[in-house]
């Protein structure tokens, strides 16, 4: 087993990675829960069906008790009336803060189901059991929960951390080519920002076979790059921001297309490969870096290209939480492995996009 400690002071947790681990849940939880208490395991449509009921009787094998609580699949549910239905299940349930919220399934459901878990009773224990690559590698790990709202992605939310994060690589095999790729975008961006010579290893591998065959050591690189920005900076204010590479841009995206065209991760990508040629433009970015990550989200099946009408960017822009007053902290590279932020005036980037897109014409 692969083990990580996120080691903030009062709140310490551990990460543990290895196949199979879905079947010793209920041990793994053991360590950090009271002994027999009721645990809501929240999970969705899709998830529900295949692992659910497996979790579930190991959590019930180590005397806890379990109410399953399944939300539809997809970023609809990430909204205020599915918050309130899980928090009005939890007190049918007759949860307490004595109790915990387990959280079965990709990042939608853990940002829900965190937040809840946050904000019932002002908070309970939470454990993020994540089964997408997405999940696994970013957002079951630091402890930021939230909800859409109409203006925008996360906009209404927590820094809550988890007691536990339990992932197992196996239930990677069972997710579509798409689903794979859309956390493939969020591996590709550690490389971009921290570790130059990671990007170099994930352009060696075979596509996602390749992948597979080193999923624990990847996993856990991944985990150990978000573990320690979570460290130096839980609330998001200064060495987090680097997580953010391309985000800002992908938000767009996502918004342009009413959160439904794009996944997460290809709209990510896109933003990556965007941001990193405003960068080359700016002289910031070395010339050749751009291509060199284009290349890569390409080849494990992501865009390198979302066509985005300029008020979309404009209302990511100004509802980005890296913003404030006339200026936003963009996220850009020195060079491949090594991100920065520099502060711009929020005009000044609307016309960087607009002279790379007329590039793209």
């Amino acid at each position: 087993m692969e083990q990580l400690t996120v080691a903030l002071p009062g709140r310490e947790y551990d990460i543990l990675i290895e196949r199979g681990l879905l079947d010793h849940a209920g041990i793994c939880c053991e360590a950090v829960l009271k002994a027999g208490c009721r645990i809501a395991l929240v999970t969705d449509s899709n998830v529900g069906v295949r692992y659910a009921g497996a979790v579930g009787i190991a959590l019930e094998r180590s005397g806890f008790q379990v109410k399953t609580i399944t939300v539809p699949a997809g970023e609809a549910s990430k909204g205020a009336a599915m918050l309130e239905l899980l928090w009005e299940s939890f007190m049918e349930f007759g949860l307490t803060r004595g109790d915990a919220v387990a959280v079965l399934g990709g990042g939608m459901v853990g940002d829900l189901a965190g937040f809840a878990a946050a904000t019932i009773l002002r908070g309970i224990p939470l454990i993020q059991i994540p089964t997408t690559l997405l999940a696994q590698v970013d957002s079951s790990v630091g402890g930021k929960v939230a909800i859409d709202l109409k203006a925008g992605k996360n906009l209404a939310g927590a820094f809550w951390q988890p007691k536990l994060v339990l992932i197992d690589p196996d239930v990677l095999e069972s997710l579509s080519d798409e689903t794979f790729a859309d956390g493939m975008a969020e591996v590709i961006k550690y490389g971009c920002i921290a570790d130059a010579a990671f990007f170099n290893l994930l352009d060696q591998c075979a596509e996602r076979r390749g992948i597979m065959e080193q999923i624990e050591a990847i996993v856990k690189i991944c985990c150990s790059m978000k573990a320690e920005a979570v460290l130096k900076d839980e609330r998001d204010t200064g060495l987090r921001m680097m997580l953010n590479f391309g985000h800002t841009l992908g938000h767009a995206y996502e918004k342009a297309y009413h959160f439904a065209t794009y996944t997460h991760g290809q709209a990510v990508a896109a933003g990556m490969c965007r941001v990193a040629e405003i960068g080359a433009r700016l002289e910031l970015t070395p010339g050749d870096v751009p291509a060199q990550i284009c290349r890569l989200v390409q080849k494990f099946g992501l865009p390198d290209r979302i066509p985005c009408p300029q008020e979309a960017y404009r209302s990511a822009i100004g509802l980005d939480k890296k913003g404030s007053g006339s200026q936003i902290q963009v996220i850009l590279l020195e060079k491949l492995g090594r991100a920065v932020a520099a502060p711009m005036e929020k005009e000044r980037l609307l016309s960087l996009i607009e002279d790379v897109e007329k590039e793209h014409l």
